[in-house]
């Protein structure tokens, strides 16, 4: 039965939001295709920064207004993520990006690990959700396994869960969706062993927090880390740890900086300017959706954006997999993915195709490996100087991506 939609994603309404898009290049419109390595700007997020900054910025805990203002802006941005993932206020904590807080919280919870304990990682993973982990582990002393990625699927092997999940695991580390090839992962088959043998469950979301609405409790995440600047907001990192745990985080701080969550996470001044924009990205979120409270309009918000974002994605991924020299690196039609798209050009460098996109038709896509760099060796891309990848954000247009859709296909015609 054919079901009628009523609703229509107000695109145009959105564009006017994005002052970015305004921009000229080369004698044409900018086509913003790049969003995976940062969203543009919504228009009230950066007027917020800007209020914030021309209208007297302070630092905390002074007796003065502007001191008072900051304290409360921080306090409503913080409200606004927990809105945004299903978790308390007081279990965010921000800083410089999602890389600088993960390798703090690494050498908090490292203070309690020991020569022969175990963590498990991801082949699939941003390097930041690596890294971090590796570094401690060979501090420690500690045994490293990994959950293999499938060549063939671009998902995740679970099959080896049982055996590489043990007693001695202290802390799995997962993304919730590739930023390289945009597939989503099965977060909850891997929380729920990690409650079997109480290991710490760590959710890189920065590649998903922008395209679908997260609950950071039914993920089973103890940690979930995103940033800002891929939601329509500012460089900001930002950490939702599950109280208890935060509590219990011994973190590397100055002796006279607060000992109380979340503030002992947050080394030094923060980017106070920054964390201004942050509510109203949410909140340009939440306009696209309808409820009683901001968590409800988030999670409908989410939703318009979700149906939208994944119908011009697999426009792209079906157009382009009719075309010769091109290979597309997706999951299946089972697997859940994020409108990224990740493919390459038989006979030109990825380097080379985006530089032409960006020259002749004002189209930015990004190139490389994204610091996927498992992944990228795993399935060789490096050979042609990594993937070229595009996504969706919910102010591209279709007849931006129909330009892209058509770009492309000249560049192979000329191939031929």
């Amino acid at each position: 039965m054919l079901v009628s939609h009523s609703y229509t994603f107000p695109v145009s309404e959105i564009r006017k939001q994005f002052p970015a898009l305004r921009r000229i290049y080369n004698g044409k419109l900018a086509v913003y295709l790049d969003g995976p390595g940062g969203s543009q700007v919504v228009d009230t997020s950066i007027q917020a920064i800007s209020n914030y900054m021309s209208s007297g910025s302070a630092n905390l805990h002074g007796q003065f207004p502007t001191s008072r203002e900051t304290e409360e802006l921080i306090r409503e941005a913080k409200e606004a993520i927990a809105d945004m993932f299903g978790a308390k206020s007081k279990e965010v904590a921000f800083g410089a990006n999602a890389t600088s807080l993960e390798f703090s919280i690494s050498r908090a919870l490292g203070r309690n690990w020991r020569k022969g304990d175990e963590i498990v990682l991801c082949e699939s993973d941003h390097r930041a959700n690596v890294d971090p982990w590796l570094a401690i582990a060979k501090e420690k002393g500690m045994i490293v396994n990994w959950l293999k990625v499938n060549k063939d699927t671009l998902t995740l092997d679970f099959t080896t869960l049982g055996s590489i999940i043990t007693d001695k695991t202290r802390l799995i580390a997962i993304g919730l969706a590739s930023n390289a090839v945009g597939t989503i992962n099965e977060v909850q088959i891997v929380s729920s062993r990690a409650r079997a043998v109480n290991a710490i469950v760590v959710v890189d979301a920065v590649h998903a927090a922008p395209h679908f609405s997260i609950n950071r409790d039914e993920l089973g995440a103890d940690i979930l880390l995103c940033s800002a600047y891929k939601f329509f907001g500012p460089h900001i990192g930002i950490a939702v740890i599950k109280e208890n745990l935060f509590k219990s985080l011994n973190s590397y701080k100055l002796e006279p900086a607060p000992s109380y969550i979340p503030d002992k996470l947050e080394t030094g001044t923060q980017s106070h300017e920054g964390i201004a924009g942050i509510k109203p990205a949410i909140e340009f979120i939440a306009s696209l959706g309808t409820g009683e409270t901001r968590r409800e309009k988030i999670i409908s918000g989410f939703k318009k954006i979700e149906d939208y974002e994944n119908r011009l994605a697999s426009k792209i991924r079906k157009r382009l997999s009719k075309l010769e020299r091109v290979t597309l690196y997706q999951a299946p039609e089972w697997a859940g993915k994020t409108p990224t798209i990740a493919f390459t050009i038989d006979g030109m460098s990825s380097k080379e195709v985006c530089r032409i996109m960006s020259e002749e038709y004002s189209i930015f896509a990004g190139d490389g490996h994204f610091y996927a760099t498992t992944l990228a060796e795993k399935l060789n891309v490096n050979k042609t100087e990594g993937w070229i990848r595009v996504g969706i954000a919910p102010y591209n247009s279709e007849e931006e991506v129909d330009l892209f859709i058509n770009a492309v296909r000249t560049l192979v015609s000329q191939l031929q």
